[in-house]
């Protein structure tokens, strides 16, 4: 396609204003659009990002309104934030970009759009691309660097994207914690200075801050009102989000990979390709730009995004390494009598000559340890046939232990600075093995595909990473490309990955990374969910599978009913409640079921069937918040609702336990007011049903009033407890 047709085909998305290459080049969703100025010779600039624009709305902007530059470079204006800076061959710092043309292409559900840019003096050539989605409100933005010089071109920093924010009452939400204790939510006032969000984990990168935030544009962040501009980046290493606000109108929003420590050469002829920032804009609220990115991403992000997913037992939290071939029969057995479909075997099956007893060896020697399983997998693989069950395992691929058969072999398979000492982690042992090594990649892909081959029954793979990248060091990249080591390590992990999608594309494969460090949508295109958190406490997952909501859907948040006392809290919390937190995302059990009663695994069993009836519209359903647990009103609540409003789910959980407290009434959301719709608690466990058990209310009274939630479950007094949840399913009725 010659460039006029390819200008041409921006019919419906661009405004050529003047000449063929004096344009705004409109990029747009169903409701979005993001405008800028391309004029050819000259500097894309920034014009527009929200609501869609009209065709009159277009014409104003004819005008030169432009903001800003659109991807600002170093050196010919030194004083702000930029997007790139780079040092060519003859030692010269700065950058002056210009327009050479823009081009876009189309397919069955995205359009391509391309601002080629070159340096006015110098081969160097910048181009901002941008993919718009046909069918949900999410704009892609990325950058391609290419080195049209003699000699390699250092780059010093290479945002993916960056965009301007209108000053005002704009407020920052954006996630932040630690093992055990992530995605807790922030949200604070933007003022002048600089905000920067970033990660220098090497190896996951969402444990302490994550790579997501949202704008509320409107002041304090409202759930299911108000103008938000949400960010997420696509990368699963080190990242850094700045934003600067300088002497001007502006909060200067940049993206990127991390540049700290990871310069990087460009070769003559490479191509240096950024992660993608997707980017959404709603006028409902937080809540509206999480349903924006949740629908994105199980269309076209997250791995298997259109299958519901299994209900699980897990085998970690109740025998921990205790591996053997009859307690895995007999946990098998429990989760098949509750209703569970699938049984995963975690850490401590393997090991030859080292036994996995414990996180000090073993990791690498992906070999059966038939001292715990004298059958095998072939042998957990019968018992899970005989119970009606599907079978899981956990693997660790990416590290090895320096007790282990595979670091005596290959010593220079591991990350470690040149001169010193490898830094050992987990254990006192454990090691990241450094995936830029091609050999490495091949072994890592060989510890999934071998298992696959030798028994394609395993549905599941736990994928865990357990340590950072903790001394800087490759002993594969040459001495002048050490600066690549955290780039060249995510690119061969991606590698890895792709080679296992290709082969193994309907194999279930969680990310756990010590819990929830690989919660980004950089990692998720190759997995089917993540380990939200390694602490299972109910109570503190109402707060972090919240935040985690904000850029993730249900189906990806893997959340278990666990023992009590919990064994990260030691917090005595009931089961009813235990069991309404994990139903709200992908419901699993971290649980010994030998240690369970009867009237426990009862409980369970009328959970796991009721789980069954509302999946669908947990999993793939729009969420809505309506009470936030930050708020601190003494309780939570959220719901589900399915895109044609026929179906819903509402969760309601205590989170403060005073006397005579008073709680908020909870108005719902979604709905549409002139359905009705039938009432139906699921997990009862009181002796006498709700009041609006079975009633129907119509869907403007739910919203505008919610239903009186009691503070207390009536059951009797030897059960009673200071902890409160509720569970509603809400079925539309004919008139």
């Amino acid at each position: 396609m010659n460039l006029k047709k390819q200008v041409a085909s921006l019919a419906g998305m661009c405004l050529l204003a003047g000449g063929l290459f004096a344009q705004n080049v409109c990029v747009s969703t169903p409701h979005t659009s993001l405008l800028l100025k391309a004029p050819e010779g000259g500097e894309v600039r920034f014009l527009y990002y929200g609501q869609k624009l009209t065709e009159a709305d277009l014409k104003t902007y004819e005008e030169d309104w432009g903001m800003d530059a659109a991807y600002p470079a170093y050196g010919l204006n030194c004083i702000t934030e930029t997007a790139i800076s780079v040092q060519h061959p003859d030692g010269n710092l700065s950058l002056q970009l210009a327009v050479v043309d823009v081009a876009s292409w189309t397919d069955d559900v995205s359009t391509k759009t391309v601002i080629r840019l070159k340096d006015k003096v110098y081969p160097f050539h910048v181009n901002l691309c941008y993919r718009a989605y046909k069918d949900v409100d999410v704009i892609e933005a990325w950058t391609e660097i290419v080195n049209g010089e003699k000699k390699p071109v250092v780059l010093n920093q290479f945002a993916s994207a960056y965009l301007p924010i209108r000053r005002g009452q704009v407020w920052l939400s954006h996630l932040h914690g630690s093992w055990a204790n992530e995605g807790l939510l922030v949200q604070e006032p933007l003022t002048p200075g600089m905000k920067v969000i970033k990660n220098k984990d090497g190896v996951r990168n969402s444990h302490t801050d994550h790579a997501e935030v949202m704008f509320s544009l409107d002041g304090q962040p409202r759930e299911n009102e108000g103008r938000v501009i949400g960010a997420a980046l696509c990368y699963g290493g080190n990242y850094k989000l700045r934003v600067e606000t300088h002497d001007n109108d502006l909060h200067r929003f940049f993206a990127g990979i991390n540049e700290e420590n990871s310069a990087y050469t460009l070769e003559k002829g490479e191509t240096f390709v950024t992660p993608p920032l997707a980017l959404t804009y709603s006028q409902e609220g937080l809540s509206g730009a999480s349903r924006n990115f949740h629908r994105w991403g199980r269309t076209y992000k997250l791995a298997n995004g259109d299958k519901l997913r299994k209900i699980l037992l897990n085998s970690w939290e109740g025998v921990y390494f205790d591996i053997n071939q009859e307690g895995m029969d007999q946990m098998m057995a429990d989760i098949a009598a509750m209703g569970g479909e699938l049984f995963v075997m975690d850490d401590g099956w393997f090991g030859g000559k080292y036994q996995r007893n414990n996180d000090s060896s073993s990791l690498g020697d992906w070999v059966v340890d038939t001292r715990k399983l004298p059958e095998g997998i072939e042998g957990l693989l019968a018992d899970a046939k005989k119970h009606g069950i599907k079978f899981g395992i956990w693997i660790e691929p990416e590290m090895t232990n320096s007790k282990s058969e595979l670091y005596e072999k290959h010593p220079d398979w591991i990350v470690k600075a040149p001169q010193r000492d490898a830094v050992q982690g987990r254990g006192g042992t454990q090691l990241v093995l450094d995936l830029g090594n091609p050999e490495v990649q091949d072994f890592v892909f060989g510890v999934v595909d071998d298992l696959m081959t030798k028994y394609p029954e395993i549905d599941y793979i736990k994928w865990d990473a357990n340590m950072s990248i903790m001394n800087h060091g490759s002993q594969y990249l040459p001495a002048d490309r050490q600066s690549h080591l955290y780039i060249e390590y995510h690119r061969g992990l991606e590698k890895v990955c792709q080679r296992i999608r290709a082969k193994y594309p309907d194999l279930t494969i969680q990310a756990c990374a010590s819990g929830g460090g690989r919660a980004n949508w950089g990692i998720l295109p190759y997995f089917d969910e993540f380990w939200v958190s390694d602490n299972t406490d109910a109570l503190q997952r109402v707060y972090m599978q919240w935040g985690t909501s904000y850029f993730f859907p249900a189906i990806a948040m893997a959340s278990h009913i666990s023992a009590t006392p919990n064994h990260q809290t030691f917090r005595n919390i009931p089961l009813k409640y235990r069991i309404d937190v994990a139903m709200s995302g992908r419901l699993g059990m971290e649980i010994q079921p030998k240690n369970m009663t009867d009237e426990e695994k009862a409980l369970c069993k009328q959970a796991i069937a009721e789980y069954k009836t509302i999946r669908p519209i947990v999993q793939q359903g729009d969420i809505y918040r309506l009470l936030s647990p930050y708020d601190k009103q003494g309780a939570a609540s959220l719901m589900y609702v399915t895109p044609e409003k026929d179906k819903a789910v509402f969760y309601w959980w205590k989170t403060e336990h005073f006397v005579n407290q008073h709680l908020p009434r909870v108005p719902m959301a979604g709905l549409q007011a002139d359905k009705l719709y039938r009432i139906h608690e699921l997990n009862r466990i009181d002796n006498e049903p709700l009041p609006f058990e079975g009633k129907i209310f119509s869907g403007a009274y739910l919203m505008a009033n919610g239903l009186e939630i009691p503070y207390n479950h009536k059951v009797d007094y030897h059960k009673q407890s200071d902890y409160a949840s509720r569970v509603l399913y809400l079925e539309a009725v004919e008139d």
